[in-house]
């Protein structure tokens, strides 16, 4: 029977650690997921108005299959400075992607990232020509370690899941033969994660040992199939996104952890309703450390961590906001 690993969060998957980092003022941070080593990585992106880095270089059949690190930021596109520190730092330790070795010529980090819209949410913004992101990256790579923070903190700091707190959520589940899945979410959606009426989350049925209060429906709930709950009042054009990313130890291909990307989008749709809209950004990032074989047949596998990783998202998101509203 699968069961959450050690800490039940992402760096329960072996090569892989987290760093966060916050800014108490301006109400923003930065989370950065570092690989010991360049990591198979996919992406897939489902909400309407996304901001990335990168992500066209995880596309099937581009040159590159692996990355060096991930970053999850705050600041809308100011944000997406985070992961010029990160690729400075992993550059400056010689690592990166290089056809070939050409002396003088530093290798270039591979550092997708991904951001969410917080610059409503309060906190001092007014930073001119200086935005806190590029420091804070700096910051998030150098705590880089574990376990992870959820609630308030990282890239979900200033975040905000419908009517209620956003925040940082990571859970993990190890399967009956050994196989490690992970997720990490910071959401700011603009769909609620409770369902209408009540203090249930949409991810109830997926919770385990009550790692999210263990609030359960009433006993013959029902609601207009319109009411979507505790969601934003109205929807911003890019106001609002769930960032995550998903993990496994086994090994996959760059198109096989594309489809367990894919696959984990589910689980987004599973905790908050609505999810993908047109003003949301959701991204989901999809890595695989390699450190276990893929059991055969693969299309079996792959789906059985696509599931597993679907269900963990879905788990994370509750966890962070339920992290958030304490």
């Amino acid at each position: 029977m699968a069961s959450p690993g050690p800490s039940n969060d992402l760096t329960d998957v072996a090569g892989l650690a987290v760093g966060q980092a916050e800014d108490a003022a301006a109400r923003t941070g930065v989370t950065v997921i570092l690989g010991d080593a360049p990591v198979v990585a996919a992406v897939d992106v489902r909400g309407g108005g996304p901001g990335t880095r990168e992500t066209d270089a995880l596309a099937p059949g581009g040159l590159v299959e692996r990355a060096d690190a991930v970053v999850l930021a705050g600041g809308s596109v100011y944000g997406l400075a985070a992961a010029d520190a990160v690729a400075a730092k992993l550059g400056a330790a010689g690592r990166g992607f290089a056809l070939m070795d050409m002396p003088g010529v530093p290798p270039s980090p591979i550092v997708p990232a991904a951001i969410l819209f917080d610059l409503a949410n309060g906190g001092d913004k007014t930073w001119g020509d200086e935005p806190p992101y590029r420091r804070l990256g700096a910051e998030a790579f150098d705590a880089v370690g574990g376990p992870v923070t959820l609630g308030r903190a990282g890239a979900g700091f200033g975040a905000q899941a419908g009517a209620h707190p956003g925040g940082a959520g990571s859970a993990s589940l190890v399967s009956s033969d050994g196989a490690t899945v992970a997720a990490l979410a910071c959401v700011n959606s603009f769909g609620s994660v409770t369902m209408p009426g009540c203090d249930a989350y949409w991810a109830w049925p997926l919770e385990i040992d009550g790692e999210f209060g263990g609030v359960r429906p009433p006993a013959g709930l029902a609601f207009d199939p319109e009411d979507w709950g505790a969601a934003k009042a109205e929807g911003a054009p890019r106001a609002n996104t769930t960032l995550a990313v998903v993990a496994t130890d086994v090994a996959l291909t760059r198109d096989q952890a594309r489809r367990v990307a894919v696959m984990a989008q589910d689980g987004l749709a599973r905790a908050i309703r609505p999810a993908h809209a047109p003003f949301d950004g959701d991204v989901v990032f999809a890595l695989s450390t390699e450190r276990r074989a893929l059991a055969e047949p693969a299309a079996y596998t792959v789906a059985r961590i696509g599931q597993m990783a679907a269900d963990c998202l879905a788990r994370a998101i509750a966890r962070g906001v339920h992290a958030a509203r304490k």
